[in-house]
């Protein structure tokens, strides 16, 4: 079936926000638990939402360890944050030859428009779905069904990209197409247990992908 609408989750796949998301968190638990929290530990909690996860973390502060995280990561966002290998390239060509593009997002909007912004890519997208425009957040379908939506699309027509369980089961949940990358920090068979209809190994093999599903 023809794919003219891409959703791409935020953190973990367009953008490398691992090493900004694990030093906030160990932040976070040092500051308010007191106590040293390994980087695997943290990875196993990612494309959840934030508050879902200091929530169980840190039952007692929850809103002091969410003003704390966000505060470490509002000062260190730019020192900490890179590209992914390709995704520009990647964004141009698609965008040039006419998909509509999406961000879906378990980050809060502000924040997820700075990381778009200070890379120069907000422009390649048609709709930005973040944390802040609903209090349903994936795997439920609401927050893709909205990109959709925003950009006059229908789940038949879309793909979501994404790097988490999160995203596989959220494409699953609205009726789309899932696609893994293989740069997740998760662990190979953490994703793939979720059954994801495709994996790439690189941003360039999405294009091929995308354009392959079209002929």
């Amino acid at each position: 079936m023809t794919v003219k609408y891409i959703l791409f989750d935020l953190d973990g796949t367009l953008l490398d926000t691992n090493e900004l998301i694990i030093q906030s968190f160990q932040h976070t638990y040092k500051e308010h638990l007191k106590k040293d929290v390994p980087r695997e530990f943290i990875i196993q909690s990612f494309g959840e939402i934030l508050r879902t996860t200091l929530e169980r973390e840190c039952k007692d502060c929850v809103e002091e360890a969410l003003t704390t995280y966000r505060s470490f990561q509002q000062e260190r966002f730019e020192r900490y944050i890179t590209l992914h290998l390709g995704v520009r390239e990647a964004l141009e060509k698609l965008s040039a030859r006419g998909y509509r593009l999406g961000v879906v997002t378990s980050r809060l909007n502000d924040s997820a428009l700075r990381g778009l912004k200070y890379f120069g890519m907000e422009d390649f997208f048609d709709s930005i779905i973040g944390a802040d425009d609903t209090d349903k957040h994936k795997p439920d379908p609401t927050p893709a069904r909205m990109a959709l939506e925003a950009m006059g699309g229908n789940a038949q027509e879309a793909v979501l990209v994404g790097d988490s369980p999160f995203d596989i089961q959220c494409a699953k949940n609205t009726g789309m197409r899932s696609v893994a990358v293989s740069w997740s920090a998760l662990p190979r068979e953490v994703y793939m247990q979720y059954h994801p209809d495709y994996v790439v190994d690189t941003m360039e093999e999405l294009v091929e992908l995308i354009e392959r599903l079209n002929t």
